[in-house]
C-alpha cells in the first residue's frame, strides 16, 4: 500500500491526522480545487455539492454500469446499484414492493428488542469496543432479522466486511482487489443458499414472492441482497460508530438534544454529519459538461461525497451537528434513482439506538480516542473504547 504522500490531494487523507477527522482536508479541496482530475484514479474528483447532486441525477449521460462505456464487470459484481434505468427500475421495483409490506411496527419492536439486550449485557462492563461489542453485532441481528434469515457467525461477517470495505479503495491500492473477490463468493454461496431455501417471512422471502416469473438474472438477485445485506451490516455498524464518536468524543450534540428534536430532522442530520459513504465514482457516457468543466465520454468521474455533505455553500455551519437542520439535502442515502433501498431501516437503528442510551444510559461516554481502518471510500471506525451510565 502506497504511504500517504502529503503533496497528494487524495493520499494525504490517508495519513493518521487526516483519518481522524478529513473534513479539514475535504475543506481545503472544496477551497482550493473543487474539480480536479487525479491521475492515480483516471478520474475527475468532484467536491461540491451542486456538482455531485447533478451528477447523481444524470443516469444518461452518468453510468454506474460502466459496461456502458465498454468495461468488463465480473458477474459477482452487477447488481442493482451497477445497473441504470431501465435496467435498474426492472430489479429495484420488487424489492421496493418488499419493503413496503413489512409491518413498521414489526421493524421497529424487533430493532429495539435486541438494542436492549445488547446494551443490557454491556452495561456490567467497566467499558466496551462500541464498534465491535455493539454497533456489529446490532446490525447484523437486525439486518438479519428483517431479511428473515439465521444469523451467519459474526467473527467470520466482520472479516470480510474488512476486506469489502478495504476494496473499495483498490484503485488506490491494487492490492486490496483480489481479497475482495474472494469475499464477494463467500457472501454470495451465503445469499445463495438462503435464495435456495427461501425464508417465508422478512423481506427476503417477500422479494422471493415478487421475483418469480420476472424474467431478473438470478446471479442479479442474489448481488443484490448481497449488497443489502452488506448495507444494513457493514454500513449501519459503521454509521452507528461514527455517530457514537460524535456524540461521545466530539461532543458534537448530546443524547439530551436529540430527545428534544424533531426526530426525522435529527436523523437527516445524523446520516449528513456521519455517514460512513465518502466517495462513489461513475462512468461518463457521453461528452458532459458539469458546472465548468467538460468531462469527456469514457472518462471517470470521482464524487467526494464526504465532501459535499459539509459544503457550505449548501449547508450553513457545516461542520456543526444541527439537529433541527432544514431543509437537509445530504447525500447520505444517495440521490435521484439510486438513493438508498436501506434508509428505512438505518433510521430505526439509529433512532432505537438514541432512544435507549437517553432512557437509560444518558451519562454514556468515550473512555479512549477512536481508532481507524486507512479506508478512504467507506469510512471505517476500528475501535471505540465506550462506558454505559
Amino acid at each position: 500500500m502506497p504511504e500517504p504522500v502529503a503533496d497528494d490531494p487524495i493520499l494525504s487523507i490517508a495519513s493518521p491526522e487526516a483519518l481522524v477527522d478529513p473534513h479539514a482536508a475535504y475543506a481545503r479541496l472544496r477551497a482550493e480545487r473543487p474539480v480536479f482530475f487525479y491521475p492515480r484514479l483516471h478520474s475527475w474528483m468532484f467536491t461540491r455539492h451542486a456538482d455531485c447532486v447533478d451528477v447523481l441525477r444524470d443516469t444518461a449521460n452518468f453510468a454506474a454500469d460502466w459496461r456502458r462505456v465498454g468495461e468488463e464487470m465480473p458477474p459477482r459484481a452487477v447488481n442493482m446499484l451497477t445497473l441504470d434505468p431501465p435496467e435498474h427500475t426492472a430489479v429495484r421495483r420488487p424489492f421496493m414492493a418488499a419493503l413496503r409490506e413489512q409491518p413498521a411496527a414489526g421493524l421497529d419492536g424487533m430493532v429495539r428488542h435486541h438494542t436492549e439486550a445488547l446494551l443490557t449485557r454491556l452495561a456490567g462492563r467497566p467499558s466496551f469496543d462500541f464498534v465491535a461489542d455493539l454497533a456489529e453485532p446490532l446490525s447484523l441481528a437486525t439486518i438479519c432479522g428483517y431479511l428473515g434469515v439465521p444469523e451467519p457467525d459474526g467473527g467470520w461477517l466482520s472479516g470480510v466486511g474488512r476486506v469489502v470495505g478495504a476494496g473499495m479503495d483498490a484503485g488506490l491500492w491494487p492490492e486490496r482487489a483480489a481479497p475482495v473477490q474472494q469475499a464477494q463468493r463467500e457472501l454470495g454461496t451465503l445469499v445463495d443458499g438462503w435464495l435456495a431455501d427461501p425464508p417465508s417471512r422478512g423481506v427476503l422471502g417477500a422479494v422471493v414472492s415478487h421475483v418469480a416469473d420476472s424474467g431478473i438474472d438470478p446471479m442479479v438477485l442474489s448481488n443484490t441482497v448481497r449488497g443489502l445485506l452488506f448495507s444494513g451490516y457493514s454500513s449501519g455498524s459503521k454509521l452507528l460508530s461514527l455517530l457514537a464518536i460524535a456524540l461521545f468524543h466530539h461532543k458534537a450534540a448530546t443524547l439530551d438534544g436529540f430527545r428534544a428534536a424533531d426526530p426525522a430532522r435529527a436523523i437527516d442530520e445524523v446520516v449528513r454529519y456521519c455517514s460512513p459513504i465518502h466517495a462513489v465514482a461513475r462512468a461518463c457516457v457521453h461528452d458532459t459538461r458539469v458546472g465548468d468543466t467538460e468531462v469527456k465520454a469514457g472518462q471517470a468521474v470521482t464524487l467526494l461525497l464526504g465532501a459535499a455533505n459539509r459544503d457550505p455553500d449548501r449547508f450553513p455551519e457545516p461542520d456543526r451537528m444541527l439537529l433541527d437542520r432544514h431543509p437537509n439535502p445530504h447525500l447520505g442515502f444517495g440521490r435521484g434513482p439510486k438513493s438508498c433501498l436501506g434508509s428505512p431501516f438505518s433510521v430505526v437503528l439509529i433512532r432505537a439506538v438514541l432512544d435507549l442510551l437517553a432512557e437509560r444510559y444518558p451519562d454514556t461516554h468515550a473512555v479512549n480516542a477512536p481508532e481507524y481502518h486507512p479506508n478512504l471510500t467507506l469510512r471505517s471506525p476500528a475501535r471505540f473504547e465506550t462506558a454505559l451510565r
